[in-house]
């Protein structure tokens, strides 16, 4: 079936997240050595709560020398668009210029479609009448990077995000607010279970923005917080 599950792989982070943080958080405010700081690291419910205060207070370089690197795949080309109007990141993405689709193509159904018979019906149908004419192009000689002209926005994509945590933390304070579309919002989160599997205790920083300001700043409001 063309239509495919999405899929995240955190596939490199820093040993040693929370002390890395740690360092650089008493750094700021202590006469020692960062190494010397490191080295004697070892009481984690005393790095936690500096490294909260500092979050908190909204010294957020400290948290930019964490580098986070993750194996995305079977997400839209509409997602990846959202995606990579994000600043401070990296991206290494399936080019439609160099590979060539083969039969049906793998797209992503927004699941609103999906849940519709009909309109799921005249979806595939569109797709398969892309896919036909696409090979058309490329059996008549037209070069992939001229072929894909006509490929839609739900052709599936594939890539390799990095990211500071700064950046993920403000990824997740936009993109996991229920305003934001499904599909982002679904890689967001399945981005920051992967860090919180490694590091739980990043899990209350990896949250929609309303949740860490204790309100909605948005112009319009799901009512989840008060608005202001």
């Amino acid at each position: 079936m063309p239509n495919c599950q999405m899929s995240v792989k955190l596939i490199s982070k820093p040993e040693n997240i929370l002390k890395t943080v740690y360092t650089a958080c008493r750094t700021c405010y202590s006469a020692l050595l960062p190494q010397e700081i490191f080295e004697g690291a070892d009481d984690e419910e005393k790095m936690l709560k500096l490294i909260t205060r500092v979050i908190s207070s909204g010294h957020y370089s400290t948290i930019e020398h964490i580098q986070l690197s993750f194996a995305i795949s079977n997400v839209s080309r509409a997602c990846t668009h959202q995606l990579v109007r994000h600043r401070h990141m990296s991206f290494s993405q399936k080019s439609q210029r160099y590979v060539k689709e083969k039969g049906e193509f793998d797209y992503v159904m927004p699941p609103e479609i999906a849940s519709n018979p009909l309109l799921k019906e005249k979806f595939e149908k569109h797709m398969e009448d892309v896919a036909k004419l696409y090979q058309d192009f490329v059996e008549a000689g037209i070069k992939a990077e001229d072929a894909r002209s006509i490929l839609p926005n739900a052709t599936s994509s594939s890539l390799v995000a990095s990211l500071n945590l700064r950046e993920l933390i403000h990824l997740a304070n936009l993109r996991l607010c229920t305003r934001a579309q499904l599909e982002i919002r679904m890689l967001i989160k399945k981005m920051c279970d992967e860090v919180v599997k490694e590091e739980p205790w990043l899990k209350a920083h990896l949250v929609p923005k309303c949740e860490r300001l204790g309100y909605c700043d948005e112009d319009k409001s799901c009512g989840r917080m008060p608005q202001r």
